[in-house]
């Protein structure tokens, strides 16, 4: 049985396609925008061990990190607004949804680059009598974010993918958007063949910028 390619009905569709991937951008930058200030807090305090809130942060950290992505959202969806007693956009539920867990991966990612560093940095900047807040902004946090950016790009790229998840509440990102061009057409193939090789470019692209960053700020131990 031969299929009757035809990608030319699907590229008329193309820039509904390319709106959907606009939404999908959108939503990953403001989750991102979330999650990167409340992982990062999270890290510090899991790693600081500071009496109490460590234990909160890791409750929070091990519960959002082993989560289910589409039922976290279906929840935030359609469980959060009556708990709340206020009405949430789809996007609004959806970036809190993906801001909540990858919260708790940039946690881990900023604690393990916490732990990178090494005992004599943290000592050379107590022996110089630094407070703890000023040791942590000026000297540990500035190298460790530089071991972090790579695999924050890398983070970055996994919201992007888990974004795609969004479509279960009708937002609409570029796979939900796809599949409505599908029905349309009656071309799923055409069309999801389109909507891959976009993504594939999309992330293969930011993936080769993560490698250049590793590189670029590998640290050369001594």
């Amino acid at each position: 049985m031969t299929y009757d390619w035809n990608f030319s009905i699907v590229l008329k569709y193309l820039p509904k396609i390319l709106e959907g991937g606009a939404h999908t951008l959108v939503l990953a930058g403001a989750s991102i925008a979330i999650a990167a200030p409340v992982g990062i807090l999270l890290g510090i305090v899991r790693q600081r061990r500071i009496p109490f809130f460590a234990t909160l942060a890791v409750i929070y950290i091990d519960f959002f990190r082993t989560s289910v992505a589409l039922a976290l959202i279906c929840w935030c969806y359609y469980a959060l607004p009556v708990l709340i007693g206020v009405n949430l956009s789809t996007f609004t539920a959806v970036t809190i949804a993906i801001s909540l867990q990858s919260s708790a991966y940039m946690a881990e990612l900023t604690r393990a680059g916490l732990q990178s560093i090494s005992v004599g940095q943290w000592e050379a900047a107590r022996a110089l009598g630094m407070p703890g807040r000023v040791r942590m902004r000026y000297i540990i946090l500035p190298q460790a974010a530089r071991r972090m950016i790579p695999l924050f790009f890398l983070l970055m790229i996994e919201i992007v993918k888990t974004t795609t998840l969004a479509g279960v509440v009708t937002y609409p990102e570029i796979v939900y958007e796809a599949y409505r061009v599908a029905t349309e057409i009656y071309r799923p193939i055409e069309t999801f063949t389109i909507v891959g090789l976009v993504c594939f470019v999309f992330l293969f692209s930011s993936g080769r910028i993560a490698l250049y960053l590793e590189r670029r700020f590998a640290v050369v131990e001594r």
